[in-house]
């Protein structure tokens, strides 16, 4: 029988890129996953939050730091490019750019349609397949001779099928 470890996976989620915490090697030379120390700031865009802890960029170029100093001075002297730049040191994107709707409710209705089509495809196969042929008493010349026996029975003639029954002009009452 195989064994398959803590270890093992954690290697196979690696190698696929679908493991995205930071790795640290143990004593005995297996990897032991980290997540991230939420408890510093970080950046993130969001639109209930729109003021991030710390600025998207955290090392910065040489001409950002120059850019970073001209900014103490009067904001008069800089341009609409140089304002730019320092608006993309502190965000990633602005507020309009994170309210700007995407297209992934296409997707969304699309993986919808996609799983009715398939159920669709599922329950035909099974009326087809698996589900037994229609009984013979849902046929209408079998419901018709029903209700002619139960007419001749007389059933339930006082408040039920048969005193909706005028026996003498042989059809229903109105």
């Amino acid at each position: 029988m195989l064994a398959f470890s803590a270890f093992r996976g954690t290697n196979l989620l690696r190698s696929r890129g679908l493991l995205s915490v930071a790795s640290v090697r143990a004593a005995h030379g297996h990897e032991v996953a980290k997540g991230e120390d939420l408890s510093v700031p970080m950046y993130c865009d969001r639109r209930d939050t729109p003021l991030p802890d710390i600025a998207y960029l955290q090392n910065l170029s040489a001409e950002q730091k120059s850019l970073k100093e001209k900014e103490k001075s009067s904001w008069k002297n800089l341009t609409n490019e140089e304002m730019i730049a320092l608006y993309r040191v502190t965000f990633n994107q602005s507020y309009a750019e994170m309210c700007k709707p995407t297209n992934e409710w296409k997707t969304v209705l699309g993986g919808i349609f996609i799983f009715i089509g398939f159920t669709g495809l599922i329950v035909w196969w099974q009326s087809i397949y698996v589900y037994p042929p229609k009984l013979h008493t849902f046929d209408e010349e079998w419901q018709r001779m029903q209700a002619k026996r139960m007419l001749d029975m007389r059933i339930n003639p006082i408040e039920g099928f048969a005193s909706k029954w005028d026996y003498e002009k042989n059809e229903w009452k109105k």
